[in-house]
């Protein structure tokens, strides 16, 4: 076999391939075998038809077809690997002379991950949030854990904002009760915004007993989307009671024996939190200053294969969820169609970029793998899915992901690298300082969402 590699553009080559007939030998007795065992010619066993008879009667035509299909794949892969091409997705294979006895010549077009050029990245310098938390951000920590231990009791009067009320609910659409539009005894907070837009306006002032109309969007439910007649009975008008702010709250809402231990240790987990949203911020824009270094030219294919699942993930499986359709959401959102497309492309084009970038980062930096670290990912991934790390673990083995998450954890450790080699001040002007713990789950988020798809085209192809 002889293979040439032209190259069409940064991301796209053309393999020509010329296949001598008689390595086409093995493949040949495949098909005369596989003809044999479905076809049934009078006066033979099936299995034993002589191959002149297959050629007569079924064509050798047909037995060429069967002997091409087997083997082109396996001439494909040879022709890859000779030209050590680092192919994504399938090729476009087309047979440009069949000659029995003779030759057999194709050529394959496929895209490839560009070369890549990492530059010095050391002089990288960035800016993040300095982590500070006032007096003001503790005292509405300790209240929202007040608000959490709040009671309730019953009042003859009329409701106000952050009463909590118990009420029945009706809608009607074009004059029609709707079959999911009732429901009784629900138990809602004046203000909270968790229900129906108007029902605030409606419920204030309404004693026990009283029930008002209005007009409002219905968000959920057979009827999502369209304006509904709602009529709202309320049964039981509660008053909230807070408890008061002292040393047995501490001790009734934490661990902690004093009020001024609570304040204490929710300082601490709000700088905890902000270190932790400084280090994203950190990795995001170490990311982007990365990239505005390096050339990375996009296969067209796969960013319109990208941009086309992403759309999918959204409309299917996000909006879905929530009983909404693109159209709903790009109005909810006040966009329009062009520009939500031209931010998919973006948001697309970056994540490729994103993800050959860390690549060739680690393949620069030889980053390896442990098997600690491909653990620890995958508890944090199988947390933020919702499943136990026992569901997740069998979830990626028998998908076959166990190569995607350990790509993810290898960017993560290329970012990482990048941002240690960077210059990141806050806007006090102090240096920050960016242990390792930090920079790895701030870079699962980012390098996660670079796109799946360049590693499941590989994936594919190699299988």
């Amino acid at each position: 076999m002889k293979s040439a590699v032209e190259t069409l553009n940064p991301t796209r080559v053309r393999l020509t391939v010329e296949v001598p007939f008689e390595e086409l030998k093995e493949s040949l007795d495949a098909a005369y075998k596989k003809i044999n065992q479905q076809v049934t010619v009078k006066g033979f066993r099936k299995g034993k038809i002589p191959a002149r008879v297959i050629d007569q009667r079924f064509g050798r035509g047909a037995v060429l077809e069967e002997a091409v299909n087997d083997a082109l794949p396996k001439f494909y892969t040879e022709a890859v690997n000779e030209a050590e091409l680092n192919v994504l997705g399938q090729p476009e294979v087309d047979i440009t002379e069949l000659k029995d006895n003779e030759t057999l010549n194709f050529t394959a077009e496929v895209d490839i991950r560009p070369a890549i050029e990492i530059p010095d990245y050391s002089g990288i310098e960035v800016e993040v949030d300095a982590v500070e938390v006032s007096d003001e951000d503790v005292e509405k920590a300790v209240e929202e854990l007040r608000e959490r231990f709040a009671s309730t009791s019953p009042v003859e009067r009329a409701a106000v904002d952050g009463d909590v009320v118990t009420i029945d609910l009706e809608a009607k659409v074009d004059g029609e009760v709707l079959e999911d539009g009732v429901a009784s005894g629900v138990s809602y907070t004046i203000g909270s915004g968790e229900l129906l837009e108007g029902i605030d306006e409606a419920v204030t002032g309404l004693e026990a007993g009283g029930e008002a109309t209005f007009t409002s969007e219905l968000k959920g439910g057979s009827a999502t989307g369209k304006e509904s007649e709602v009529t709202v009975k309320v049964t039981q008008v509660a008053a909230r009671e807070l408890p008061a702010l002292d040393d047995d709250f501490a001790q009734l809402a934490s661990e902690f024996d004093t009020l001024d231990e609570v304040k204490a240790d929710s300082r601490k987990r709000l700088e905890n939190m902000k270190q932790y949203d400084q280090a994203t911020q950190a990795q995001e824009r170490v990311l982007e200053k990365l990239l505005e270094l390096v050339e990375v030219p996009v296969p067209e294919k796969l960013l319109a294969d990208e941009i086309e699942t992403r759309k999918h993930n959204l409309v299917n499986h996000q909006l879905g969820q929530m009983g909404l359709d693109l159209e709903k959401y790009l109005e909810i959102q006040g966009k329009t169609e062009e520009e939500f497309d031209a931010e998919t492309k973006e948001q697309a084009e970056k994540g490729i970029k994103t993800q050959f970038v860390l690549d060739e980062l680690v393949n620069k930096e030889k980053l390896n793998v442990n098997q600690e670290e491909l653990t620890e990912h995958l508890m944090r991934r199988a947390q933020s899915s919702g499943m136990s790390p026992d569901q997740f673990a069998q979830a990626v083995v028998e998908g076959g992901q166990v190569p995607m998450l350990v790509g993810e954890v290898a960017r993560g450790k290329a970012l990482a690298v990048v941002v240690e080699a960077a210059s990141v001040k806050d806007t006090n002007g102090e240096v920050v300082d960016l242990d390792d713990e930090d920079e790895t789950a701030a870079a699962d988020g980012e390098q996660t969402e670079a796109s799946d798809s360049v590693e499941e085209k590989a994936e594919k192809t190699e299988a």
